[in-house]
């Protein structure tokens, strides 16, 4: 017999009918004397407007209501899950993150788990009960109910997996599995049977919507057997593990994300501590920085370049602007009309020329570059928002990575 952990996303129990779709998944795992644990995500766009709805009360309510508010919606789709299975003549029984124990700091909106007691579940598999447990959500040390972020019920399956010591934790998605390059962009997209944890973190990280990347992160630390899978069909899916031999493989993926802003300090004194100055300012603010681009510098003087999410481009050029004497810059430039496409291939570390061949599909299409940032397994550039598709399907083409 083995433990099994499922994850079902919003659009997989959208309606009554994939509800049911989804009961009867679980139930032919729990059937072959499997023990089931299944988290789940709110139906639909519930997230979405439950967002819309707190805006018409507030236009900036505080994280902590945000969270109360937005935890609801995985308890609606656990319960109407759990009394889906009991219709259909299975034990179930669903929990809240706080009810299975999911402890987390004290981050509202954007927690990160800090440990899982899984005593309740063992109780409940004991009574070979299926387990439904909401995704997305834990409690604090103040016992306030925190959300763990966008795409926060991968990290949620992904811990119960690793707490409970799971054979196997199976996410399941509208997709087949990981592709090399988003579906509904390059039609004809190749499905990957195994990729490794690192080139899956990249593409997640990089803007692949399959899976969270910080899902993913702890799939590695604990070495969760982790599989990618549709819940629309019985199609096998992607394994996503510990991969070795990496010597052939270039590039495994393309992925594209919009949710791109960059900002310009221009004309900064060219003297130690000035990006130390700008860049710890917005750490200590929260904000997220990706890419940095510094100029080599005239006249003492230089310039910096970076990217951030849209959502904290207005409020990384207020902070910056309101210490722009502590600073020292002279001009600040922002925009938010550009997209990030990177290339990701754990083998592109041992092969010259990886890096070229992309820029040479990006001059071939007409696309202008902005900036650039690498890694040993990954290259990204920054390009204006209009071209991401067709870059991203002429880097598929020249690298083979659609059928």
């Amino acid at each position: 017999m083995s433990l099994i952990v499922q994850k079902f996303g919003g659009s997989s129990v959208a309606d009554k009918e994939r509800v049911f779709n989804v009961a009867k998944r679980i139930i032919e795992t729990y059937k072959k004397g499997n023990s089931v644990v299944v988290v789940v995500s709110a139906q639909g766009d519930t997230t979405d407007d439950l967002i819309e709805k707190a805006a018409e009360i507030s236009k900036n309510p505080s994280k902590r209501e945000m969270d109360m508010l937005l935890s609801t919606g995985e308890q609606i789709s656990i319960s109407l899950l759990a009394m889906a299975i009991h219709e259909l003549g299975y034990p179930a029984i669903s929990l809240t993150g706080w009810q299975v124990g999911l402890t987390t700091d004290t981050s509202y909106s954007n927690a990160r788990i800090s440990k899982i007691s899984a005593d309740r579940i063992k109780k409940e598999l004991e009574h070979k009960n299926i387990v439904v447990v909401a995704g997305f959500q834990g409690i604090n040390k103040y016992e306030d109910i925190t959300t763990l972020g966008r795409g926060g019920s991968d990290t949620s399956a992904v811990a119960l997996a690793a707490a409970l010591g799971a054979d196997l934790c199976e996410i399941y998605t509208d997709v087949d599995g990981v592709y090399t390059a988003d579906p509904r962009i390059v039609k004809n997209a190749k499905k990957m049977d195994v990729i490794s944890f690192d080139e899956m973190l990249e593409l997640a990280s990089m803007g692949a919507n399959v899976l969270h990347n910080r899902s993913v992160e702890m799939a590695k630390k604990y070495n969760v057997n982790l599989c990618v899978r549709s819940s629309l069909n019985n199609n096998e899916g992607t394994v996503v593990k510990e991969v070795n031999n990496m010597e052939k493989m270039l590039v495994k993926g393309v992925a594209h994300d919009l949710d791109v802003a960059r900002i310009s300090l221009c004309d900064i004194e060219d003297k130690p501590g000035v990006a130390f100055k700008v860049f710890s300012l917005l750490a200590k603010n929260g904000i997220n920085v990706d890419i940095i681009l510094q100029s080599i510098g005239r006249e003492n003087k230089k310039d910096i370049s970076f990217t951030v999410s849209k959502s904290n481009m207005q409020k990384a050029v207020e902070l910056l602007c309101a210490n722009k004497e502590v600073i020292g810059f002279e001009d600040l430039k922002a925009a938010d009309s550009f997209a990030k496409v990177s290339i990701v291939g754990a083998g592109m570390v041992n092969n010259p020329g990886v890096a070229s061949s992309m820029f040479e599909a990006l001059c071939e299409a007409g696309i202008n570059i902005h900036m650039i940032s690498t890694s040993e397994i990954k290259v990204s550039v920054l390009i204006s928002e209009k071209n991401a598709e067709k870059a991203v399907n002429a880097i598929c083409d020249k690298f083979n990575l659609a059928e």
